[in-house]
């Protein structure tokens, strides 16, 4: 893997929250994973057992990665080895969110989320 010094000169983040990362130099493998369940409710109900991912298929179901078919050529020539950033601000960052500033030799991210909407039965309506 290239090896070069990351130089950064400020960073500012105001909120980096759920298992969000901020990195600064190399990384051989970067995993980033966010599982959430978003219920909306019209009325403030509580249920002990809520919260099970295996009830959903979107949490388990795999996820097709297409192959990638394409002859690439590339060259690259880095007169300095440094990786040189002024400055970085991020309002905020969540749900396994990465902030990395480096090389990386493989990078993987994965966010499934499932909504729900429940709304209150009206008895006029069919």
């Amino acid at each position: 893997m290239l090896q070069r010094t990351s130089a950064v000169n400020a960073i500012k983040v105001n909120s980096a929250s759920f298992a969000s990362t901020i990195q600064l130099g190399d990384s051989r493998i970067i995993n980033g994973f966010s599982r959430a369940l978003a219920v909306q409710r019209e009325a403030d109900v509580f249920y002990v057992k809520e919260g099970n991912f295996s009830k959903y298929p979107v949490f388990s179901e795999p996820i097709p990665l297409l192959p990638i078919n394409e002859n690439i050529t590339m060259s690259t020539h880095n007169t300095l080895p440094v990786i040189k950033v002024n400055n970085i601000s991020i309002l905020a960052m969540s749900s396994a969110a990465i902030l990395h500033v480096g090389n990386s030799e493989n990078v993987s991210m994965e966010a499934r989320v499932k909504h729900i909407r429940q709304l209150l039965h009206k008895d006029n309506e069919q």
